[in-house]
């Protein structure tokens, strides 16, 4: 069985997300990569490391240096000829090409997995996680989308793969890119974060939730996320939002702060190694899911907290 997973990247680097799929697709068949740009070439090389791949795909034009969907999705459906399944990350970049490859071809798309039980059976989340929907696909060709946080990460080095360019084809001429308003920061990434601190509404103002969080972010070297009731309020901005409805992350140690634990957050990172709550209703459900469960004051835990580090 032949895969093609869609390697995400920012133009120099590969995202992780790219190495828990490209896991996900070894455990249906051989895996190639395919890599959208425009000068794109370094990528390419970067991707043919990964453990796991043997070949690399790379399409080059300006058409492409954004990665928009509607001039990536042709591409995909043409290399399909010669593929047996298509896997995206899960990310709103993935969930945006892999339904229209799904419609060129002519399938039903499979999404968000969470396991791979065989060539045509996977295990996917349903009702916000709380139940777990065995499905099979009867589609001759596959088209996935993965749940990174389900997979361990292929190792980033140690591959071999070759390098083929493909036909990036004509620009279809249907979407343009504008523009990009991207947060910056010294802090890792959510989806990448080996601890993350996330803040709630109790904290009641952006001003206290980021003199509060910040400095405690700061010292565990951790990246700052936030339920969707925080960011609704705006004490935090949307690339924060950390839920069902926001990122779904798998940190080694998530602190959830003033989160009562509504199942729309929990369905984002209940993965979690380690779950730390601190929440002063000890009746709030996320305790339920934490390991470790302090009930008190924010406003005195967290400075305490942060003074001790």
């Amino acid at each position: 069985m032949s895969v093609l997973v869609l390697v995400e990247h920012d133009g120099k680097s590969v995202k992780d997300a790219t190495l828990a799929t490209v896991t996900a697709g070894s455990k249906l068949g051989e895996v190639h990569a395919l890599v959208v740009g425009n000068n794109a070439d370094g990528v390419a090389q970067a991707a043919a490391k990964i453990a796991g791949v043997s070949k690399v795909h790379v399409a080059n034009s300006p058409a492409l240096e954004h990665q928009l969907a509607e001039p990536t999705a042709p591409i995909i459906a043409r290399l399909m000829e010669g593929h047996d399944a298509f896997l995206a990350p899960a990310t709103t970049t993935g969930k945006n090409i892999a339904p229209r490859v799904a419609a060129l071809l002519d399938v039903m798309q499979v999404s968000d997995i969470l396991s791979v039980e065989g060539p045509d059976t996977f295990t996917r989340p349903i009702y916000a996680g709380n139940a777990i929907a065995t499905v099979k696909s009867k589609d001759a060709k596959k088209v996935i989308t993965v749940r990174t946080t389900g997979f361990e990460k292929a190792a980033a080095e140690g591959g071999s793969a070759s390098v083929e360019q493909v036909d990036a084809g004509g620009d279809p001429g249907n979407s343009s890119f504008v523009s990009l308003e991207a947060s910056e920061s010294e802090r890792p990434e959510l989806t990448s974060a080996k601890v993350i601190v996330s803040g709630g509404r109790a904290f009641g103002s952006s001003e206290q939730f980021h003199s509060l969080l910040d400095p405690l972010a700061d010292k565990l070297g951790a990246g700052v996320g936030a339920s969707r009731a925080a960011v609704d309020a705006g004490y935090a901005p949307n690339d924060y939002q950390v839920g069902q409805t926001g990122k779904i992350v798998a940190p080694e140690v998530y602190i959830a702060i003033g989160i009562s634990g509504a199942i729309q957050h929990l369905a984002g990172m209940k993965d979690s190694k380690t779950i730390i709550a601190i929440n002063k209703d000890e009746e709030a459900p996320i305790f339920q899911v934490a390991d470790i469960g302090l009930v008190g004051d924010l406003f005195k835990v967290v400075p305490e907290l942060t003074e001790k580090l």
